[in-house]
């Protein structure tokens, strides 16, 4: 009988032999950081320009629209397009609008209109960025090693969004805005000098003219021919809109475990649980890359996902009387939950990428930036309204039923999604 190898059991690091996903994957590291700066800045800087959550808010909005027109049409310019060119010109573009988010703090401008605006330009950027990123890797990465490369990217990001609101939370009251704003354009120049040095990366039979709307039109065409791929849409918005319960997390950190209103520690354990089960569930992710059932994979995962956020609404049901203890367990249902959704993502991700033509990669990729953008903010409303009828704890354990009911019943109204598997060759 072969012993358990700790190296089937923590990340494959297979991808980091490519030299090209590999300086990739180092770069974000810094990158992330960076950039995680930058997302914890802007909203502070706005609220301490303004003094209302109002203007706060409009961050989402200025953020959101250009993630979803950028995203659907830099999808389709990846698909036309060098993507080497592409990630080159809109790496220079969001070093620039991060340098000139420094150069307004340290003017001392306290518009909040230039700052929204600013983050806006910054988000269109981003958002063809993306896309075009994860179209390249089937280029430089084995299918079969599709959910590695996945997984290793999310751990980073992941990681990302854990210390980078530590260290801007730190840093903020010591150097101020503009020297945030300054590091992150600073650690750009990393991805930069990485894009630079990647080969020519043209979609297999590129369209010959510049992408308008039918592009666009065409790519969700596409993905209305393709069952599983329109599926990994779907069980992905089931996921994040009924079981994504952050916005309760404020209310629940102060009224169900007695934390200051204006936030405090039990605030950040709760909104820092999920990345961190996201990073474990990175680090631990040996195994996707000997699954070949994709689907199945990934219901199992968003289940897991379901199931989880029942029990932490379950668990913040019973904090009046158990305290502390159903703190932990809350938590710990967060961390579980954030390591089913890495896993899920990964999966997700090396489907769209296997599965879809090359000329469509960019497009799809577009779409799944939506999805992934839009369905949080949607979970956002739908749990403060439901919330604020039937409390907190109902709120996220019943939408943590409603994943599991969903799912089921896409699985079952989709068999060829489940069914899904690679084929891995023949040694």
């Amino acid at each position: 009988m072969a012993r358990p190898s700790l190296a089937n059991v923590l990340a494959d690091t297979r991808p980091l032999r490519n030299e090209h996903f590999r300086r990739l994957w180092l770069a974000n590291i810094v990158t992330v950081v960076g950039a995680q700066l930058t997302v914890v800045a802007v909203p502070a800087q706005l609220y301490a320009d303004t003094g209302s959550s109002a203007y706060v808010g409009l961050a989402g909005v200025f953020g959101l629209v250009p993630l979803v027109v950028f995203g659907l049409y830099g999808g389709a310019l990846a698909d036309v397009f060098d993507r080497r060119t592409l990630l080159i010109v809109t790496t220079v573009g969001l070093i620039v609008t991060s340098g000139l988010f420094w150069v307004q703090a340290a003017a001392g401008s306290t518009s909040p209109w230039l700052l929204l605006s600013l983050f806006s330009v910054q988000q269109a950027f981003f958002a063809v960025n993306q896309p075009t990123r994860s179209a390249i890797i089937p280029a430089l990465v084995d299918a079969t090693l599709l959910p590695a490369a996945n997984s290793l990217n999310m751990t980073v990001t992941m990681a990302g969004a854990i210390a980078g609101p530590l260290v801007a939370g730190v840093l903020i009251p010591v150097i101020g805005f503009e020297w945030l704003y300054l590091i992150d354009t600073f650690t750009l120049f990393a991805t930069l000098g990485v894009v630079v040095r990647l080969p020519s990366l043209r979609a297999l039979e590129a369209a010959t003219s510049v992408p308008g709307l039918r592009a666009v039109v065409d790519g969700l065409v596409y993905l209305r021919t393709q069952p599983v791929l329109m599926m990994s849409f779907v069980v992905d918005l089931i996921a994040m809109v009924f079981g994504m319960p952050r916005a309760l997390f404020p209310e629940i950190a102060h009224l169900s475990f007695d934390g200051p209103d204006e936030g405090g520690l039990v605030f950040a354990l709760l909104f820092a649980a999920i990345p961190a089960g996201a990073v474990i569930g990175g680090v631990f992710s040996g195994w996707v890359s000997r699954v070949e059932r994709h689907g199945r994979a990934v219901i199992a995962c968003i289940l897991v996902w379901g199931l989880a956020m029942t029990g932490f609404g379950v668990a913040v049901a019973l904090a009046d009387r158990w305290g502390t203890a159903m703190l932990v367990v809350a938590l710990a249902m967060l961390v579980i939950g954030g390591a089913a959704d890495m896993a899920s993502a990964a999966f997700r991700t090396s489907m769209m990428q296997a599965a879809a033509a090359d000329a469509m990669r960019g497009r799809l990729q577009g779409v799944f930036i939506v999805v992934v953008a839009g369905g949080p903010r949607i979970a956002d409303t739908l749990h403060g309204a439901t919330a604020a009828a039937v409390g907190t704890a109902a709120a996220a354990a019943g939408g943590g039923v409603l994943v599991v009911v969903g799912v089921v019943i896409a699985s079952l109204a989709v068999p060829s999604f489940v069914r899904y598997r690679i084929t891995r060759p023949t040694p």
